[in-house]
């Protein structure tokens, strides 16, 4: 069964005036119920993978990445291996990006130690962390924004197909062989995929493939084992389209022993 998350649902929702800035430690597999802030949010895991999830669609991160929530945003977290969470708040007149949709972005080397610094100690007020924190923002401006977004569709024959998929990711039928099963004309999948998830099908199940094979990767799976289960034909394929869409091997998303 797939391991990844479901739609965020917004009953009892909790609500936070100021988006905190500290570090938390997730346990693997534990999740922060949906939740919203009145300011902006970045959010990085350091250490392992982790998923954010809202009613359109889920972000993952690893710790090449960071995602941006905006102020507003109802939100769940799901953590995948152990996470050492870090949390940069900001108030809602600061959007340094212009971004009004969470999204995921690239964590570079500097932009990874100015985050660590700055949510270190959150209640220092000194001169020298406001001026850390400007840095951090002209760094967080200049990150390239990442593709890595698996939207919901609202489109209830689309669901069916996306939720099998959901649960074999390995899952090889055709659209045509998909769509038979779920009632639907392959043409009438094509259209909903692009129309209601703005990707191609292709282009949807790559993505929840990567997907699943950082959550595996997080869980320490051999390469082997992932690529097969995520349904790549052999481990050299799937590193080459790992290897396009991160920019390196998925071996560097092991989790540390």
């Amino acid at each position: 069964m797939s391991t990844t998350s479901q739609p965020c649902h917004t009953h009892h929702i909790r609500h936070e005036s100021v988006a905190p800035t500290r570090v938390r430690w997730l346990a693997p597999g534990a999740e922060i119920d949906a939740h919203r802030h009145d300011g902006h949010q970045i959010v990085y895991a350091a250490r392992g993978v982790l998923a954010i999830t809202t009613d359109v669609g889920t972000w993952i991160a690893p710790a090449t990445r960071a995602i941006w929530v905006p102020a507003g945003t109802v939100h769940a977290h799901h953590a995948h291996g152990a996470i050492d969470l870090h949390l940069v708040g900001l108030p809602a007149t600061v959007n340094p990006l212009r971004l009004d949709a969470p999204t995921v972005l690239t964590v570079e080397p500097l932009l990874r130690e100015l985050i660590l610094a700055y949510t270190r100690d959150p209640d220092d007020d000194s001169a020298e962390r406001h001026r850390l924190r400007a840095v951090l923002l002209d760094r967080l401006a200049a990150s390239p924004q990442q593709a890595l977004h698996l939207p919901t569709p609202t489109d209830s024959r689309l669901r069916a197909v996306c939720d099998a998929l959901r649960a074999n990711p390995a899952e090889q039928r055709t659209l045509a062989a998909l769509g038979k099963e779920a009632g639907v004309s392959a043409r009438t999948l094509s259209r909903l995929f692009t129309s209601d998830l703005g990707m191609t099908f292709p282009q949807w199940r790559t993505q929840l493939r990567l997907y699943q094979a950082l959550v595996l990767l997080a869980e320490d799976l051999p390469v082997t084992t992932v690529a097969h289960r995520c349904g790549w034909s052999s481990a050299s394929a799937f590193i080459d389209v790992f290897r396009q869409s991160y920019g390196h091997t998925p071996g560097r998303h092991r989790s540390p022993r």
